[in-house]
């Protein structure tokens, strides 16, 4: 096994449920990734700086696919943003006023955009995952470089994702694609810009290729990067479609599933007992 690639998502993969990591234990495991020449990549639907701030002192040497693949970084160096053109973010802002019981998060390279009527509950829970975030009075008078939408649907007693999904996936068509990423949630991404195309990317600039890598994921937004990596692993907290599609599976995130698998793939078994 020669691994010179890891790629994990972060919120119910490599995080606990309380958005935590045993930060000495993954610490160790670095040291080892750095030795050996593997490049550790954080790849999320969550905004840049948020993934940057869960790794601190480190956070300038890792590579991130972040916004689901729209905004991938290597180091401190931004090798590639994507972007909705701004006809098609009027009539996506346009489509979304329909639904009132949908709270939406408009995402760009300099921040992340909710309404100012939006509920305080939904503020201060959006604050938690990016970091830069305003109110507007408008989605169509922000100045920025668009590329993502973030949904939070009713929840499942309301017909949650399963009423909204497929909804959205029809009169959203040839704009975006409508994925599911947890808890209810909906992330609205640009066709063809995924964690796989973010990974890639990484992989041609380091000359990795697909069956050097290995991938951890939970939710449907995981799965192009999962299809991916030869070393593809599921939490046990994965939805059905993830583990279908994995060629291995492991604990669940409360459990360090990720970090656990890191030290086998690393030949490292004795970091398991950290």
């Amino acid at each position: 096994m020669n691994i010179k690639l890891i790629a994990a998502d972060m919120d119910g993969t490599f995080l606990d449920d309380q958005k935590n990591y045993n930060q000495k234990w993954f610490k160790q495991l670095y040291a080892v990734m750095k030795a050996k020449g593997v490049h550790f990549v954080v790849a999320s639907g969550n905004q840049y700086y948020k993934l940057k701030s869960i790794f601190e002192d480190i956070q300038d040497e890792l590579a991130y696919v972040a916004e689901n693949g729209a905004y991938v970084i290597d180091g401190t160096e931004v090798l590639f943003t994507g972007e909705i053109p701004p006809d098609q973010v009027g009539l996506i802002v346009k489509k979304l006023s329909q639904y009132e019981e949908i709270s939406a998060v408009m995402c760009g390279v300099e921040g992340a955009y909710v309404l100012e009527n939006a509920s305080d509950d939904f503020y201060d829970l959006m604050c938690r995952y990016y970091p830069r975030l305003q109110k507007v009075s408008a989605f169509e008078q922000v100045d920025d470089q668009i590329f993502k939408f973030s949904l939070i649907t009713p929840d499942w007693t309301a017909g949650g994702v399963e009423k909204y999904l497929p909804l959205l996936m029809e009169e959203l068509k040839g704009m975006v694609d409508p994925v599911t990423s947890g808890h209810q949630c909906i992330d609205l991404i640009i066709p063809g810009c995924h964690k796989a195309s973010g990974l890639e990317r990484l992989m041609e600039r380091y000359g990795v290729r697909p069956e050097e890598c290995a991938a951890f994921g939970d939710s449907s937004n995981d799965i192009e990067m999962l299809k991916l990596c030869k070393y593809s692993y599921a939490m046990d907290n994965a939805s059905p479609e993830v583990k279908a599609v994995v060629n291995y599976h492991t604990v669940s995130n409360n459990d360090h599933g990720v970090l656990h698998e890191i030290s086998l793939l690393l030949g490292e078994p004795s970091l398991m007992e950290i």
